[in-house]
């Protein structure tokens, strides 16, 4: 698991701020930005200084403990408006990665449990649930890695799209703390990296990461992927999701399904490793998941640089889906759910809530 770089810090106590790592420098510049209002916040996750479903989450959490401090000493009827107009605030910076809207719902839960108590206090309650939410997240990564690892080989070539690793989250990653995992357990791995057009977050983020830890890794162009498939260099594709569907479709970077279809083409295994707040049950099939659409200069004008002629339409939905079919494997920090379906994700997903009461009970005596 990475130790030298963490992509969310939060400093101090519930007046405190949230350090993170700017990635849209990455990797020539690395640099730690500090957001101390609700707007910096938004602004790190619209324009993804800040980026990953889980790491999105978090940040959101403790975004409306920075939104709240203001009114910490308030009453309570300004405390309740500032936190609606927190959490609207947050909530419009990205429609796709659900655990974005998961953190906020829990944090708004916990404001509505302790609504008795006074500011001040709730908004130590609060600080506290972020908190919680943050080290849930390191655990999760730590869990999904371990359960991954097992289904890769030593040997294997591994090819993964975007970025699911410890900068996409508060730990270790999803998709590549799988890698990790496998490492540490000795096995010997390559991975490949589809650069992850248009923004290039495989050979940019990704690539870096895996240097970091000295695992072996090849940059890739999206459209080489066929190519290296058939080469026999991969003997598994490991990716993130951002949003889950009832039925086990999943929603990830652009890309991702073109990537699955080859992978079925080929009989390559095709996992997606996320947690199980990733999952959104109130949509029955990926049908339903709302779709990015970013900037047109992303495409045309990337990093700067003009590609596209003046007065040409463009395209950019900033993830597809990959439906069920093309999965092989859904892994959460639960386990393993193979050739996932609604029932088997049901199943899967009952785990997880036991486990969340559970929790809720043990922390119900905190106050």
């Amino acid at each position: 698991m990475p130790d030298t770089y963490h992509t969310l810090t939060w400093q101090g106590d519930a007046n405190g701020t949230l350090l993170m790592i700017d990635q849209t420098l990455l990797p020539t510049e690395f640099r730690e930005i500090t957001c101390d209002s609700v707007e910096s916040v938004y602004e790190a996750i619209r324009v993804l200084r800040v980026r990953g479903a889980p790491a999105i989450g978090v940040a959101a959490a403790y975004g409306i403990v920075i939104g709240l401090q203001s009114v910490r000493e308030a009453d309570s009827r300004a405390f309740r408006v500032q936190l609606s107009a927190t959490c609207e605030r947050l909530a419009s910076s990205r429609p796709t990665a659900v655990n974005l809207f998961w953190a906020i719902d829990r944090m708004q839960k916990v404001a509505a449990t302790y609504a008795h108590l006074a500011s001040p206090d709730r908004h130590d309650r609060l600080f506290r649930e972020a908190c919680a939410i943050d080290a849930e997240d390191k655990e999760m990564c730590r869990a999904i890695g371990q359960h991954g690892q097992a289904l890769l080989q030593d040997g294997n070539g591994v090819l993964t799209h975007c970025n699911a690793g410890a900068l996409a989250t508060a730990g270790s990653g999803t998709a590549l703390s799988v890698m990790f995992a496998a490492c540490d357990a000795g096995k010997s791995l390559h991975v490949y990296a589809d650069e992850t057009r248009p923004l290039l977050q495989g050979a940019r983020l990704t690539a870096w990461e895996l240097q970091q830890q000295g695992i072996p890794v090849t940059v890739i162009c999206d459209n080489m992927a066929a190519q290296v498939m058939k080469e026999g260099r991969i003997q598994a594709v490991v990716t993130g999701a951002d949003r889950i569907a009832a039925n086990g479709d999943a929603a990830n970077k652009i890309g991702t399904y073109g990537i699955a279809v080859l992978a079925k083409h080929h009989s390559i295994p095709f996992y997606v490793a996320a947690p199980s707040s990733t999952f959104d049950l109130s949509l029955s099939d990926g049908e339903h998941i709302p779709i990015e659409q970013r900037d047109r200069s992303e495409v045309a004008a990337g990093f700067g640089r003009q590609t596209v002629p003046d007065g040409v339409d463009v395209y950019n939905p900033a993830f597809d889906v990959t439906p069920a079919s093309l999965i092989t494997a859904l892994i959460t920090e639960l386990g393993v759910i193979e050739n996932p379906n609604h029932e088997s994700v049901r199943e899967h997903l009952a785990q997880a809530k036991q486990s969340a009461s559970a929790a809720e009970a043990d922390g119900a005596t905190d106050l």
